[in-house]
């Protein structure tokens, strides 16, 4: 099996990966807070690791992906919980608000063309073993109860144990985890954070606990979930860099904490999305939702674009550094998506009797560093630029420049194989240039507007439900008001 070499956040240096058991891999990636729209920031995450995913399954391993979702827990900065605060906006039930987003963010992975992980546990259905979790923690003297809550007590722990190492902090700085501020009187060191907490009487989501009636700290699902659907130790643990700390430094000293062993040998983390050279930001209007880039309804950009242009926008980007977000840089990378997809058509149809050729050793070379480069902690725009070498050969070949006769039917067949492997099968692309792709797109995209037409009717939002209408209308697409359910068709 090829070396692969991966960046590790914990040690802060490349290493060759190796799994803890041959041909096995155990990966598990923090999922989204379904309490809003996914947004493009989490898009990306998502889309790394999916492409990590199909090139490790590339590879030859086995791999157990689990990504969980977060259904409760994940407390906003002034302690109400993301969930309970969602179902008070849209005066849902909880849970309501949770499959309503669950199912929002696996519509706009489809759409995406991600593969689903392999499991997908939610919080809220391990509770058990999450309170198992947190007496496991008690019991070995990490933690300590006061008035019906529990908190992770980080100086014992550190008395024994590194506390920092992943975010790089050390203890004094860590003053506060500012979701706890309300119970700081509670607290036996400011870097204590809350494993267990207490609920008030209004709360909405709460079970009962050795402790209290209350819910577990928003940390503490993904060392349960962790555990149970990969052990102990696993291979790869990954996620935002946004969630370094507290969150995964806090998840390293639950698991350290219960179980008495490190969580994860290697840690991935995907940077973020700027857009126009600024952090994305509501208050200020430096934002964009995935809808508003696909159907152009954004100050942000002249037209809409194709999901898998935005996509091909994103993997320009190593999945560690910060990528930047703009109107001329998605219309550079629409321009060079239709001519990669182009080209592969112009592949598909090129033929070659020759046995020999003298471009068959610069082929080989670019196929090679495909391998090398992908091999080399996932670095997708080394590769796309490999592929746009290979690209100028086929135009030649096509243009006459170069002769078909000049590459050998082996190496052709070769390029034409490891091109639509490395294209479509690992980074994750497909060619929406053809009627039968732009038909499932067309489809996808459709259900994912009128649920949110349907959403802001039921809020009684008619400006932004009669928008999309005339909208649709203006494109030449009728929708129809049903009893049960809108439809659509082409006028």
């Amino acid at each position: 099996m090829r070396d692969l070499f991966v960046y590790n956040s914990l040690t802060r240096q490349k290493e060759k990966f190796s799994p803890i058991n041959d041909g096995f891999i155990g990966m598990y990636v923090c999922g989204p807070t379904v309490y809003s729209d996914v947004h493009l920031g989490n898009v990306r995450t998502f889309m790394s690791f999916d492409m990590i995913y199909r090139y490790l399954n590339y590879l030859g391993y086995k791999v157990r992906y689990v990504r969980n979702i977060t259904d409760v827990g994940h407390l906003t900065d002034d302690g109400e919980d993301r969930m309970s605060k969602g179902a008070k906006k849209d005066q849902l039930e909880p849970m309501e608000v949770a499959h309503k987003y669950t199912v929002g963010f696996h519509d706009m992975m489809r759409i995406f063309n991600t593969h689903s992980p392999d499991i997908e546990p939610r919080a809220t259905g391990h509770i058990i073993e999450q309170i198992e979790m947190v007496q496991q923690i008690i019991d070995n003297g990490y933690a300590y109860e006061q008035n019906g809550s529990v908190y992770f007590d980080t100086i014992s722990f550190m008395k024994e144990h590194k506390y920092g190492e992943l975010s790089g902090r050390v203890v004094d700085e860590l003053l506060t985890e500012t979701r706890d501020l309300k119970n700081q009187n509670e607290k036996r060191h400011p870097s204590d954070f809350a494993i267990w907490m207490k609920a008030s009487d209004d709360h909405l989501m709460k079970w009962n606990s050795p402790w209290s009636i209350g819910f577990p700290g928003w940390h503490l699902e993904c060392s349960a979930m962790s555990t149970k659907y990969l052990g102990k130790s696993f291979d790869i643990h990954g996620g935002g860099n946004d969630l370094k700390f507290p969150h995964h430094e806090n998840e390293i000293a639950q698991n350290v904490g219960a179980c008495k062993c490190s969580p994860a040998n290697y840690w991935l983390h995907t940077n973020m999305l700027l857009m126009n050279g600024k952090k994305m930001s509501k208050s200020d209007g430096n934002t964009i939702t995935p809808t508003e880039l696909f159907t152009g309804d954004s100050p942000h950009v002249t037209k809409g674009y194709d999901p898998m242009v935005v996509k091909f926008f994103m993997l320009q980007a190593h999945y560690s550094s910060t990528i930047d977000l703009t109107n001329d840089g998605l219309l550079a990378a629409e321009k060079g998506y239709k001519k990669l997809m182009e080209s592969i058509k112009v592949l598909e149809s090129l033929e070659s009797n020759s046995e020999t050729g003298s471009l068959d050793e610069q082929v080989e070379v670019l196929l090679e560093s495909l391998h090398q480069n992908m091999s080399d902690d996932f670095n997708a725009p080394k590769v796309i630029a490999n592929l746009f070498e290979l690209v100028a050969k086929i135009n030649g070949l096509k243009g006459g420049q170069l002769k078909l006769e000049d590459i050998s039917k082996s190496c052709l067949d070769k390029m034409k194989k490891h091109i639509h492997e490395f294209v479509f099968d690992i980074l994750g692309l497909k060619d929406e240039l053809s009627s039968d792709n732009n038909s499932h797109y067309m489809e996808g995209l459709m259900s994912l507007i009128l649920d949110i037409r349907q959403n802001s009717r039921e809020k009684k939002d008619w400006d932004t439900s009669d928008k999309i209408r005339d909208t649709l209308n203006e494109l030449e697409i009728k929708i129809k008001d049903g009893k049960d359910e809108t439809s659509w068709s082409l006028n």
